[in-house]
């Protein structure tokens, strides 16, 4: 053939349809080739065109690989009709459309699949009453958290409890820096001065320090520290006693064990597995057990006290609560197993459904799928013994001024103890002045920081005393007539009286 031509045909059940060409001329197109040949050459991507195809069942939507055939017929999936809780299924009446959380879940799942699958849902029931489906989950939520002996810990997280003990410690350092050179309380060995940092640290907690300060900048810093001190001890207070109060208020009823033995009557969901697990699995006689239809029955019969608690599915039970702030979920899951949907035996959708829902785990988007539906509208957080706990950012400011008010008395106290030793300095001897080193005036230095403030002083007017009397005693001038020895020197009077200067 000088130009091979072919007919591209669309098999559709029985019969087919043409919806192109191809040559290899010009490639695909809608063109029969014999006008493509008056034509010059143009195999742009552009150009390369079919009609639309029409691919098994039905669909013109492109297929992303195999494609499941299901005999040309869509996928058909029943889900029931609920007269409550439709948060999870419920059907727009207006556009006649099915949506809700399982819906968008199941959506999300089938469009990671590598194919098309045509589906349409069908609705079962009867408008009135919930229907009854046999596999589904009894998850029970539990946030009650059993008090341990370490209690007294739960009021601070840890982060809390790590940065109160470290400025326990850092504003005993800086009391013990600002007092060592004026308060005696602060002196000694260095032991019990290392043992008077902790002491004055953490018996400020209790505002039990018998250590004074003297100093102006150590009150200042002791006044804000006590002032944190007190918001802090007040804050836990209040947090503990919070605490053992919503122990104590816990419901008799903590699981699924206790609810059995308190011979209660125990609620169930109209249509639900409930009943016969309890009944059946349980051995909960059916005198006991209440059914209830809707998130409005559940409460009424709480709060009348009709049913001693409900058992329901976990979706369910978070869905009620999200609009009953007043009850809470207690006790431990007693089932492990888990919403899913049901395909029949050996279906191949069974396989990539499952892989696609652990896709949208791993990603995120079932979290979001459930947050859309299943969020909480009429109540703020969940209440819970950790939710009370106090964390550092609850606070972070009055470390923030308590830390900047250590720091500004340090900074004062270096400025001023250099101010004093560079005069103290300037009072030495010329000569070992001129003799010293860089590291024999740090060691000074640290010397003079650690003496106490009076000594240090007294030492240098004696030392200032001694230079100046070596001084008179060499440079005194000698004058006529005049007797002179080392304890000074003596000059006659004008009247002839003797007159003497003693150093």
């Amino acid at each position: 053939m000088i130009r091979p031509a072919y007919d591209i045909l669309n098999v559709v059940g029985d019969g087919y349809r043409q919806i192109g060409y191809w040559s290899n001329y010009s490639g695909l197109s809608v063109v029969p080739p014999e006008v493509l040949y008056t034509k010059p050459p143009n195999r742009s991507i552009s150009s390369q065109q079919l009609h639309g195809v029409v691919w098994p069942g039905a669909t013109t939507v492109k297929p992303r690989g195999w494609v499941f055939p299901h005999n040309g017929r869509r996928l058909r999936i029943g889900v029931p009709d609920r007269v409550s809780y439709k948060a999870f299924i419920s059907k727009d009446d207006s556009t006649n459309e099915i949506h809700g959380y399982c819906v968008d879940v199941f959506l999300a799942a089938i469009n990671l699949l590598p194919y098309a699958v045509p589906h349409e849902f069908i609705l079962f029931g009867n408008k009135h009453d919930n229907p009854s489906y046999a596999e589904l989950v009894n998850m029970i939520a539990s946030n009650e958290v059993e008090l341990k002996p370490l209690a007294f810990l739960r009021p601070f997280t840890l982060s809390m409890w790590a940065v109160t003990g470290a400025f326990f410690l850092i504003v005993g350092a800086v009391i013990w820096i600002l007092e060592h050179r004026i308060n005696d309380d602060f002196r000694g060995p260095p032991k019990k001065q290392f043992i008077t940092i902790l002491w004055f640290g953490f018996s400020t907690m209790f505002f039990a320090q018998k250590e004074n300060t003297v100093s102006t900048l150590g009150r200042m810093v002791l006044i804000i520290w006590l002032f944190v001190v007190l918001i802090i001890t007040s804050s836990y207070t209040a947090s503990l006693t919070s605490i053992l109060t919503v122990q104590q208020l816990a419901p008799s009823i903590t699981g699924i064990e206790s609810l059995i033995k308190s011979h209660h009557r125990i609620g169930y969901q109209v249509g639900s597995f409930a009943e016969n697990y309890l009944n059946k699995e349980l051995s909960v006689p059916k005198s006991r057990l209440v059914p209830l239809g809707s998130p409005e029955d559940y409460a009424e019969a709480l709060k009348t006290g009709r049913v001693a608690a409900v058992v329901d599915e976990r979706p369910y039970i978070d869905l009620f609560l999200s609009y009953y702030c007043t009850f809470q979920a207690v006790g431990q899951e007693f089932t492990k197993s888990g919403w899913g949907f049901a395909f029949p035996r050996d279906s191949p959708l069974a396989m990539d459904m499952s892989t696609a829902i652990l896709t949208l785990s791993e990603n995120g988007e079932l979290q979001k799928i459930h947050d859309k539906w299943l969020n909480t509208r009429a109540c703020g957080p969940a209440s819970s013994v950790d939710s009370e706990q106090l964390n550092l950012k609850s606070f972070w400011g009055l470390f923030l001024i308590c830390g900047i008010v250590c720091l500004i008395a340090l900074l004062l106290y270096f400025c001023s103890i250099i101010q004093k030793f560079k005069q103290y300095f300037r009072q030495q001897p010329q000569p070992s002045l001129q003799s010293s080193s860089r590291s024999i005036r740090i060691q000074r230095f640290l010397s003079f920081a650690d003496e106490k403030e009076g000594e240090s002083r007294s030492r240098s007017k004696r030392k200032h005393m001694e230079s100046m009397s070596g001084k008179n005693g060499r440079q005194l001038p000698r004058s006529s007539g005049s007797m002179r020895n080392e304890a000074g020197s003596f000059t006659e009077g004008q009247n002839g009286n003797a007159s003497a200067y003693f150093d």
